[in-house]
């Protein structure tokens, strides 16, 4: 496929902000030639090229132009083909704003305390899970309404269809249960945070959303090999 008037997109399967960029162009129903890249050797004709600051997926490469970094990309794609599928963002500039300012915790503030609780075991994996729960009651206490309306009727933050809102959360943590598994707690307490926990499942039963997640094993062997990696290197 030739450069000009198309679209590709340079991702790897275990990583949540390439799939958070497939996700949301398959929602958009937007065509894309899908790259896998391989970040143990990485390639100087694509990521080295077109990311050579962060040298990381994902990338999207549109028209020969690259755009990185999921967030950005996701803005990109809502402002590029914002009459193409359904809207990533509500028009109303405050409505934006405040789904933004939702979008940036989840990107931050909850991805880094669950990366902590993939690398760490015994009495810190306790502290790391506390800490996924505490952001997890903040969204709670302070996002839901914000997100899914005062009586939580909405399916989705922006309305019948997954936003960028949902897709950065599904992203994140579309795969709790199998770290569930894997690290042997419990990390979502559906009593604590309901609205948060009804959300996540409607997200994870998304039929576009289910067909990108990797399969359970593959997850599986990852947490497990990133987990043994971490303890090798801390003893």
């Amino acid at each position: 496929m030739g450069e000009e008037n198309t679209l590709v997109l340079h991702g790897m399967w275990a990583s949540p902000f390439a799939k958070r960029v497939e996700l949301a162009l398959k929602i958009k129903g937007i065509p894309f030639e899908y790259v896998e890249e391989d970040l143990m050797n990485k390639n100087p004709n694509t990521i080295l090229k077109y990311n050579p600051v962060y040298k990381k997926v994902p990338v999207i490469v549109h028209n020969g132009n690259p755009i990185c970094e999921s967030l950005v990309i996701l803005e990109y794609i809502e402002e590029v083909w914002k009459n193409d599928g359904p809207s990533l963002l509500p028009q109303d500039p405050y409505k934006r704003a405040q789904l933004r300012f939702w979008a940036d915790f989840i990107h931050k503030q909850l991805f880094e305390s669950t990366v902590k609780m993939v690398m760490v075991g015994g009495e810190a994996l306790e502290k790391a899970v506390k800490e996924v729960r505490e952001k997890l009651k903040v969204i709670e206490e302070h996002g839901v309404k914000e997100l899914l309306g005062d009586d939580g009727s909405k399916a989705f933050v922006n309305g019948d269809e997954m936003g960028l809102v949902d897709i950065v959360m599904w992203s994140v943590l579309g795969a709790y249960k199998i770290h569930e598994e894997v690290l042997g707690v419990k990390i979502i307490d559906e009593k604590e945070t309901p609205r948060v926990y009804s959300w996540l499942d409607t997200l994870i039963n998304h039929p576009l959303a289910n067909a990108i997640l990797p399969s359970k094993q593959k997850v599986m062997g990852l947490l497990n090999y990133v987990r043994n990696n971490a303890s090798n290197s801390s003893s």
